[in-house]
């Protein structure tokens, strides 16, 4: 399948039961402002790009959302173990945006997507929901052309903050995602 922009990425999604069925299960909990990001994303696409007929396997699936109104971690643990209830063997990770600054010393977020643009790399800062009629929508703050081009880049929070550039530069030196993706081509940190 080419990739080419949104609408190819959102009909790879709705082609993809095991996706839709990770979309489903997020939905449940009717998390405000809710979202499944970065590596259920940018893997799936950057497998297809590299012509993979597996998929590559996934540390975690994060499901962000943004809820002011409960702060408290342990309610995030408490999301998590009701969607490891209701879709087991899945590594549920969820985090609400509303803290999440904190953890990341950063100034608030304003929503998820904000969040979302405030991630280390362009090629993570995406995310994928459900609308209330079932639709796939396609969150990406930075938009689509690096993840499509694979290109690994900061996104402009992190390239415009130096003190940001180590952090960004041991991620991808951990994650060492040239290794499965060889296609893939990594900016150093302070380049945009």
């Amino acid at each position: 399948m080419k990739l080419h922009n949104e609408p190819d990425i959102l009909r790879l999604v709705k082609e993809d039961d095991w996706m839709m069925g990770i979309l489903a299960s997020a939905a449940v909990p009717q998390l405000p402002d809710w979202w499944v990001c970065a590596g259920f994303v940018r893997s799936k696409i950057w497998d297809v790009r590299h012509g993979y007929k597996e998929r590559t396997p996934l540390q975690d699936i994060d499901v962000i959302y943004y809820d002011r109104s409960d702060l408290r971690e342990e309610t995030e643990k408490l999301w998590e173990t009701q969607l490891k209830e209701q879709h087991p063997g899945i590594p549920w990770s969820v985090k609400n945006q509303a803290r999440m600054h904190k953890v990341n010393d950063l100034k608030p977020y304003r929503s998820s997507t904000d969040a979302m643009s405030m991630f280390p790399e362009t090629a993570t800062a995406l995310g994928l929901s459900l609308r209330e009629d079932g639709e796939v929508i396609l969150s990406a703050p930075h938009g689509v052309e690096d993840v499509l081009e694979l290109v690994v880049r900061p996104t402009p929070y992190f390239a415009a903050n130096p003190h940001l550039w180590p952090v960004y530069e041991k991620r991808i030196a951990s994650k060492n995602w040239q290794r499965i993706w060889t296609g893939l081509r990594v900016l150093p940190a302070g380049k945009r």
